[in-house]
């Protein structure tokens, strides 16, 4: 970027540029006493001898400035002209200038304490721009922190401690209760309850036991695990997500790239103002060369915008390590206007507005028999079933604390159901089929069996010898965040469809029960691109939700493609953006971070520009009709001025509360 020594410096620590700043202060105290003015206004008398203390005082100074000259000739030699040409025009000058007015008097005026403040004014800025990337966080070097620098390598049982860069997938670790998982694998030993929330942003510990997968930087809380690795180094989750990070800092929003022209071509009316300020007030207006060349440099000091190169990159930077704190990963920082500007968000529904698995939507009794016991009558014929179905009966028991009975004489009878014998009498779990084969009378349940198929849900029929003790729907449940997040997106201002491959009664029924504003029924993956088309025709700007697996074309389509759930599996190539959890929310907080985002760029932006806008124009004495001059120290303190206010409105981004989104 080409501004003042602020991206174009690159090099720097904060603490690095405070001491320089700190010595540079110290210094500026008995310069600015050997200056009458500054000292007639402090009431202290003028240092005597003071031409030659301000030359030894303002060339240990302008040693300081150095580093701009060296950016400048860098510039120089690419035919890039940028900010680095302009300071060091501004400062070299100035300088040159009055250190031969201190050798020829005559011509009256000297820089010394102006040219010294600007170098004052640079460092404090490459230190108020290191501070605020300090505060931010870099990214990267916070997803490298994910990782412990060593892990517990087992070889034949014995425990060997090596690198964390030492590890090749297939090896075997040992992770202790506190220490931070290496690599993404698969737990064969062991149980721990595991904080993922530094990698997927979900505060809850997730329970970790044998066949799980587990990912790296997470942290084992209470328990030891044995680990086989599957993925390490750069495919791991953390490793993919340094590539997001790394892929995501090399580009740029609009706005930075309207402030890296503005800069360029800032640098060039610039010079072009003061040779023109120059040339009017001596030979146009008849001042004296003194008096013309204080105006020039005042110019050059003033239009060096610094405020304007650190307009952008603060807010970037501070917005980049907040998303990847709350595991919200923007691959392409120029879709952050796209996101603002969104009015459309489409959602998959299986795995992303709905659970993805089949679960227990409602149980009904009949005939004054309590839904506990026909949770107990399914539960514990289900028990013996492998079927998936059969298996969210008994989880869904569980939850209800309702206990399953021994049984006896248990059948499987494909296709239908199952049956045993429990408490002495023979009982089915099953469809209709299996009920109409066992002449179960049906009347009293057809009426709300019917009314929950039509909503999509299958239908498990429970029943002794001879009644239908009551029936259980299963179905694809919307997660619990669902409805909530589409108030949200509502409240923002967005519209909410859903496409899904299921039947219209289905999708009626999950559109209805989340209140989306359209839906898009028995849909094929590979046709799910159309139906954001035709948005988009409508002039709709569109956010495609999806898994990133079957919905890539959608993704890819849309005007932003989320990639939500990534989980282990983060670089989506399909998504502009990547969340790592299956939490629709995290919607809400992504619209919410980029409209922050935009607000901050463009305020920036614009005070950056207005500043140059009137100053400019002020430091080359457009003003003197009515007595006003801008000096050159001034000119430096305002351009001070408008660096602190463009860094410490980015910083104040930090005070986003995504976690509350």
């Amino acid at each position: 970027m080409n501004n003042c020594g602020g991206r174009g410096m690159g090099h720097g620590s904060a603490a690095g540029y405070l001491r320089r700043f700190l010595i540079v202060t110290v210094l500026l105290v008995p310069l600015a006493l050997t200056n009458p003015p500054v000292a007639a206004f402090l009431r202290l008398p003028a240092l005597a001898l003071g031409p030659w203390i301000q030359l030894g005082l303002a060339t240990v100074v302008f040693g300081f400035s150095l580093v701009f000259f060296r950016h400048a000739w860098h510039e120089i030699k690419a035919r890039a002209f940028g900010m680095m040409t302009l300071v060091s025009l501004a400062v070299g000058a100035g300088y040159a200038f009055s250190v031969v007015a201190t050798f020829v008097p005559s011509l009256g005026v000297q820089f010394y304490l102006e040219i010294s403040t600007l170098v004052w004014v640079l460092l404090l800025g490459h230190y108020l721009e290191a501070k605020s990337s300090s505060a931010a966080g870099d990214a990267l070097s916070e997803v490298a922190k994910l990782l412990p620098k060593h892990a517990h390598k087992l070889v034949n049982g014995v425990e060997t401690e090596v690198g964390v860069a030492e590890l090749a997938e297939g090896d075997t670790v040992l992770v202790k209760p506190g220490e931070k998982i290496p690599a993404d694998g698969t737990v064969v030993d062991g149980h721990s309850s595991v904080d993922e929330s530094l990698v997927s942003g979900e505060s809850k510990p997730a329970e970790k036991g044998a066949g799980m997968s587990v990912v790296a930087g997470s942290i084992a809380l209470d328990g030891s695990l044995t680990v086989t690795l599957s993925r390490v180094g750069e495919h791991s989750t953390i490793g993919q997500i340094q590539s997001l990070v790394a892929s995501a800092q090399m580009t740029k929003p609009r706005q930075a790239r309207i402030a890296d022209t503005a800069s360029a071509v800032l640098t060039f009316v610039a010079l072009g103002v003061a040779l023109l300020t120059l040339l009017a007030w001596t030979l146009l207006l008849g001042q004296t060369f003194a008096f013309a060349i204080t105006l020039a440099i005042t110019v050059l000091v003033i239009a060096c915008p610094h405020a304007l190169g650190l307009a952008i990159p603060t807010v970037t930077t501070i917005a980049t390590s907040l998303s990847v704190k709350n595991g919200v990963f923007i691959k392409n920082l120029a879709k952050i206007e796209t996101i603002r500007k969104a009015d459309y968000v489409v959602f998959d529904k299986t795995g992303t507005l709905t659970k993805g698995v089949f679960g227990v939507a409602a149980v009904k009794s009949f005939g004054g028999v309590s839904e506990d016991e026909v949770l107990r009558v399914a539960a514990s014929l289900e028990g013996r079933s492998s079927h998936v179905i059969g298996s969210s009966i008994v989880g869904y028991a569980e939850e209800r604390r309702v206990r399953p009975d021994a049984i006896t004489d248990f059948e499987n009878v494909a296709g239908k159901g199952v049956s045993a014998v429990l408490d002495g009498k023979r009982c089915l779990a099953g469809n209709k089929a299996l009920m109409e084969d066992a002449r179960i009378a049906l009347e009293v349940s057809l009426s709300a069996s019917e009314q929950y198929s039509k909503d999509g849900a299958t239908v498990v029929f429970i029943a002794d010898e001879k009644n239908v003790l009551g029936i259980i729907a299963i179905a694809d449940e919307p997660k619990a965040e669902s409805k909530e997040t589409i108030k949200k997106l509502h409240s923002l201002g967005l519209k909410v469809a859903m496409l899904t491959g299921d039947n219209q009664h289905v999708a009626a029924s999950v559109a209805q029960a989340l209140n989306v504003d359209t839906y898009f029924a028995e849909v094929l993956p590979q046709d799910k691109y159309a139906h954001i088309k035709k948005l988009q025709d409508e002039g709709h700007i569109v956010l495609m939700v999806g898994d990133g697996v079957n919905d890539a074309p959608a993704l890819a389509q849309a005007d932003v493609g989320i990639a939500i759930g990534a989980g282990t599996d983060v670089a989506v190539e399909a998504g502009d953006v990547v969340l790592t959890r299956s939490n629709p929310s995290d919607i809400v907080r992504l619209v919410k971070l980029a409209r922050a985002v935009y607000s901050k760029m463009l305020q920036n932006l614009w005070w950056a520009l207005g500043y140059n806008v009137i100053a400019i124009p002020a430091a080359a004495g457009v003003f003197a009709v009515w007595g006003f001059f801008l000096r050159p120290e001034i000119g430096a303190l305002l351009m001070a001025g408008s660096t602190v206010i463009v860094v410490v409105n980015a910083m104040s981004l930090r005070r986003l509360d995504l976690a509350r989104a």
